[in-house]
């Protein structure tokens, strides 16, 4: 067999993949559940979209110990290793990301004035159970190089 028909017959799959809905769904959750997690989660270290430390509960700043801008430190890292898991494993990243949205929730719920936040960031978690979904549905499937 030459190695134009192996290239060939390898690409088939992944312009096939590439043209399922499905599959072009899983694409752009995956990516943007990577990305966002990682930029997110950068910013926490720079403050520049916004305070994030306003956005930590009083309750939860009371029992974490250090400031609001150290806890939103180990935010950023969480954030960030969240959206590595996704890149590598969707499957598991999807639940992850779910759950920390879930979090973050119950986070704003108890602030006054953050609800708009709070079911914007409900609609974040349906996308991310949507890729975990996605992913378990898609799983092996050639992924376009």
């Amino acid at each position: 067999m030459s190695s134009a028909t192996t290239n060939t017959t390898s690409a088939t799959p992944r312009r096939a993949a590439l043209t399922d809905p499905g599959y072009q769904a899983f694409v752009i959750l995956r990516t943007g559940f990577t990305v966002a997690p990682i930029l997110f989660g950068l910013d926490k270290f720079t403050n520049l979209l916004v305070d994030w430390p306003a956005y930590l509960a009083p309750w939860i700043d009371d029992i974490v110990p250090g400031s609001a801008q150290a806890a939103m430190y180990a935010v950023g890292v969480i954030e960030i290793v969240a959206g590595l898991v996704v890149a590598l494993a969707p499957r598991f990243g999807g639940w992850l990301v779910a759950g920390w949205l879930a979090g973050i929730i119950v986070n704003l719920l108890t602030i006054p004035g953050h609800y708009d936040i709070a079911l914007r960031d409900f609609g974040l978690l349906l996308g991310a159970v949507a890729l975990a979904r996605l992913a378990q549905r898609y799983r092996g499937t050639q992924q376009p190089h």
